[in-house]
């Protein structure tokens, strides 16, 4: 068991999606989406511009990894397609990638495509040039703005800068996961901090 950290930019339930009963990474963080295994864990960290630092966003272990293709097609994920006109967390939907039937990448209008609805390339290449693996899992909390503060005995799990830390020594991490789950708290608890009041 690895436990991947970061500190989540903008928090607007896209990346990750804590919405319809499981918690999905399918855009952003390609090296924690190349990388991670089932059963590893996943945290995301508030940022300082939303005067979060140091609290929890979310926490989630990975159950299920599935490619790009396979998520678009699945129809346990169709409600995680954006709808663009629809409310908040339909517009922010991240099932977005499939491939074409020439093998090109297919980007639908999302979060990450350009404001008219035509593909983001800078994002497209982002999201898909090194990995197409989507991160799931049921076992999660996502608390948005409300997340607790983490204790400062877990000071070394908060990342504050670009990238991730994966790094930790097992019992450390051990010792973090246990804190985790004692929270009683699973699934979508709150709000995601970047949404209007």
């Amino acid at each position: 068991m690895r436990l991947f950290t970061y500190v989540i930019d903008h928090d607007l339930g896209f990346a990750p999606n804590p919405f319809h009963g499981v918690c999905s990474l399918a855009a952003c963080k390609p090296r924690i989406r190349l990388f991670a295994q089932l059963g590893d864990y996943v945290i995301g960290t508030g940022s300082a511009p939303n005067r979060l630092d140091g609290r929890l966003s979310y926490w989630m272990r990975i159950d299920e990894i599935v490619d790009f293709d396979r998520y678009w097609s699945d129809p346990r994920f169709r409600r995680r397609r954006p709808v663009m006109n629809g409310s908040l967390m339909q517009r922010h939907g991240d099932n977005i990638y499939h491939r074409d039937v020439d093998g090109s990448w297919i980007q639908a209008d999302s979060f990450h495509s350009e404001a008219d609805g035509s593909p983001s390339l800078p994002n497209l290449k982002r999201d898909t040039g090194s990995t197409s693996r989507v991160l799931l899992g049921r076992d999660y909390a996502y608390w948005g703005k409300d997340g607790p503060s983490v204790p400062d005995r877990f000071s070394q799990f908060v990342h504050s800068t670009q990238g991730h830390k994966v790094r930790f020594p097992p019992p450390e991490v051990e010792t973090f996961v246990a804190w985790l789950r004692s929270m009683p708290e699973r699934g979508l608890i709150g709000r995601p901090a970047n949404w209007p009041e």
